[in-house]
């Protein structure tokens, strides 16, 4: 009899869903078909009330519109455990409640969940028993369905069975009514910002949020607010972008984890009034929700919808406090026109709103790629080229209309406290940005063309020290360097041209040398890597504070180690050689091409050579060269025309110290997405160590050539950078194209 029950109870059901839908489709909207719905609902769970609570997008609550009797036109409840219906929406479970009265029923569900009885109170009504569950779309809330007092003992599975049911019914028409999406980036494929094809390919890739948000973005160039606007929709809630001036970081007392939010893309924040906001990647995340509004311990927030890596940069990643828009977006607004508009050309400003957000957007690309340098190129009726030098090798990255060129440079110069109004010769200044959380130094160069104003800026290396043991120095060269360094006195010159890491070289040796028993002293132009227990120092040539001056300074403080940041001129290389003289190990720089022209060049300023060559202890010269990209480089068998080359470059007579194995396997760049499909990633540096022997001592007093000079050095042991490029090669670092580019063959 039970088996026949529960097939009619199925039927009966069916027969049920069935007429909900055909009213459902005869009707345009829910509120016209509810009067036609209550009863048929009502009888079907044999209660005597029901209400279809509305979730309303630009607030954090439920409205329900839709509901038995005409005692009140609304009814709001907020979504949070303080409400059965608030609770319902918030966890997206169903729930019966067999007696709503009964404390501990309640808490044993949720802690702070109640049963308001306002309603029973004002009505003369009583409420018996509830049976509430989420009306969702695709996993996205549109409402919440409340069924109360059942006439006949209380609601069941069964009953639950049926309202989950009739709930998937109601969600499609509310999805109808709200605008609702099956998936996040429908409003797209509607817009015709993307088709179909590449939609699906996108979302194929991963089912990861910020990588398809990041897809659209470069790929597709879909605009941030598009993108933003689409999941407003899908999500029903509010899309709040990146705007610091308007919102910031909730301040309250909670126990949210960082790490946690970040790993989530989620983030607390709050308006200019202080209300809080939980800005979410996926608000329909139902369990991640109620983590955050428990830890967030507060009763009353609104829920809104953010992009990935915006929510990151509210929690101070990806481009801090002051991150600039998108770079696509920017040119957009300026617009990419190359015409000349003389009126434009009068009105811009150097404080306008796209040209501030282009400056900035420049450097922060600058620091997010690594470069070392950001070249700004005017070019005569033609659009201004911005340049970057990552891994030492220039990339075009933009255009700047040429109507906008001067104002760029304005701003420029405003930032780095140089006149604006001079433009006829050369300037030097410095400008500071911060980029999540930290103070990127920038030297800027302004050069004056036939095409305007040039602009060089220099990205200041920030942070600490490298330990001299990541420095790739070959074994031997390590060795022969540890020797030099711990010398009590003495110089050491590290050489190089511009770029070439000589002051990373250089602080890698303090911070070996670093030890409490020393004293240390530094002059630095200006001051890049910082170190605790040093004392630097940050000369200043326009007031008269030269490197020579330092120096003398330091002599009266004491120090063990002296480091000067360059010998630039005759007055500072004379100081240098005295201190060293003089019981101090002093360090410092100078522009040569190789550690053997060094000596000729220094005695060409007048040093004395007796002195020289006992003061020196070694000369260090250096280049960067390209590294090949760890996931992608390719292996080869060395082939007889790499075999002559490493024989001729390295020298025949000192090959066999190489060992090469037979066959000799090398590497060779191939290029994938993490290179850029450049082969490479990074740089390392090559090195040629020449130390002073009583031989080459000899030499110097001499003034003997470089050719005597460099041969009586590799006697000695010193091996060229050509050859120490070649040990790099053999090692899998690099490949011969880059040694080509170190020896010029």
């Amino acid at each position: 009899m039970r088996c026949a029950k529960n097939t009619m109870e199925v039927e009966d059901s069916q027969h049920i869903f069935t007429h909900v839908k055909r009213i459902l489709n005869n009707h345009s909207s829910l509120l016209d078909a509810y009067s036609l719905l209550e009863p048929i609902i009502l009888n079907m769970f044999g209660a005597t009330r029901m209400s279809i609570f509305q979730r309303r997008r630009q607030h954090q609550d439920l409205v329900a519109r839709f509901k038995t009797g005409k005692e009140t036109l609304e009814i709001k409840v907020p979504i949070s455990p303080m409400s059965i219906a608030g609770y319902v929406a918030i966890s997206q479970l169903p729930l019966l409640i067999v007696d709503p009265y009964n404390a501990a029923e309640l808490k044993a569900i949720h802690p702070r969940l109640r049963f308001a009885d306002k309603f029973d109170k004002d009505n003369d009504f009583k409420t018996t028993n509830i049976l509430c569950v989420p009306i969702l779309n695709a996993g996205v809330l549109m409402g919440v369905m409340q069924i109360i007092n059942k006439q006949n003992g209380s609601f069941d599975d069964n009953d639950l069975a049926r309202a989950n049911d009739l709930a998937l019914v109601l969600g499609a028409k509310f999805r109808y009514e709200l605008g609702g999406t099956n998936n996040p980036f429908d409003s797209l494929l509607h817009k015709g910002l993307i088709n179909e094809p590449a939609l699906k390919s996108l979302l194929s890739t991963s089912n990861d949020t910020r990588t398809i948000v990041q897809g659209l973005m470069s790929e597709h160039r879909v605009p941030e607010h598009e993108i933003g606007h689409s999941l407003s929709i899908h999500y029903q809630v509010p899309f709040i972008g990146y705007l610091p001036d308007k919102y910031h970081r909730y301040e309250g007392e909670s126990k949210l984890n960082l790490s946690y939010l970040k790993r989530n893309h989620v983030a607390v924040i709050s308006d200019v009034e202080g209300n809080p906001i939980v800005l979410m990647a996926e608000p329909n995340n139902a369990a991640l929700l109620m983590e955050t509004e428990s830890a967030l311990g507060i009763e009353s927030y609104e829920i809104a919808v953010g992009l990935p890596h915006q929510i990151l940069q509210y929690l101070g990643e990806g481009g801090g406090g002051n991150a600039p828009g998108d770079m696509s977006e920017i040119l957009d607004e300026i617009g990419l026109s190359t015409e000349e508009n003389d009126e434009l050309v009068d009105e811009l400003s150097d404080d306008a709103p796209a040209v501030v957000r282009l400056v900035s957007r420049v450097l922060h690309d600058a620091k997010r790629l690594g470069a070392s340098d950001i070249h700004i190129d005017p070019e005569k009726n033609a659009p201004t080229r911005v340049r970057m030098r990552v891994d030492g090798v220039c990339r075009d990255m933009n255009k700047v209309p040429n109507s906008h060129h001067n104002a760029v440079i304005a701003r420029i110069k405003i930032m780095s406290n140089l006149n604006i109004a001079e433009k006829r010769v050369p300037q030097d200044g410095k400008l500071a940005f911060k980029m999540n959380g930290q103070l990127v130094e920038v030297r800027v160069a302004t050069i004056p063309t036939v095409a305007g104003e040039g602009v060089v800026m220099r990205l200041l290396a920030s942070g600490g020290a490298m330990p001299i043991e990541k420095m790739n120095l070959a074994p031997t060269n390590l060795k022969r360097l540890e020797d030099m360094i711990k010398k009590p006195h003495g110089i050491l010159l590290v050489v190089g041209p511009t770029g070439s890491g000589k002051t990373t070289t250089l602080h890698a040796i303090l911070g070996y040398l670093n030890t409490p028993e020393k004293k240390i002293w530094t002059a630095e132009d200006p001051v890049e890597i910082t170190q605790p227990g040093l004392q630097q120092v940050q000369v200043s040539p326009k007031i008269g504070f030269t490197f020579a001056n330092a120096l003398r300074a330091f002599l009266r403080a004491d120090p063990d180690i002296i480091l000067i940041g360059e010998m630039r001129d005759k007055e500072t290389a004379h100081a240098g050689i005295e201190a060293s003289l003089t019981g101090h190990l002093v360090l410092s720089t100078l522009h040569t091409n190789s550690a053997p022209e060094t000596i000729t060049r220094l005695l060409d300023l007048g040093l004395d050579p007796v002195n020289f060559s006992d003061a020196c202890v070694g000369i260090l010269a250096q280049r960067l060269i390209r590294t090949l990209c760890g996931k992608c480089k390719e292996e080869y068998v060395a082939s007889d025309t790499d075999m002559a080359f490493i024989e001729r470059q390295y020298g025949a007579q000192m090959l066999d110290e190489l060992a090469l194995p037979s066959p000799l396997k090398l590497y060779r760049a191939k290029g994938c997405e993490e290179c850029g499909n450049t082969g490479y990633k990074g740089r390392t540096g090559v090195h040629e160590l020449l130390g002073m022997t009583p031989e080459l001592r000899s030499l110097v007093y001499k003034e003997a050539s470089v050719a005597e000079m460099k041969k009586q050095a590799t006697q000695d042991g010193m091996r060229s950078l050509v050859q120490d490029a070649i040990f790099k090669v053999i090692k899998g670092d690099t490949d011969i194209p880059q040694v080509q580019i170190v020896g010029g063959d």
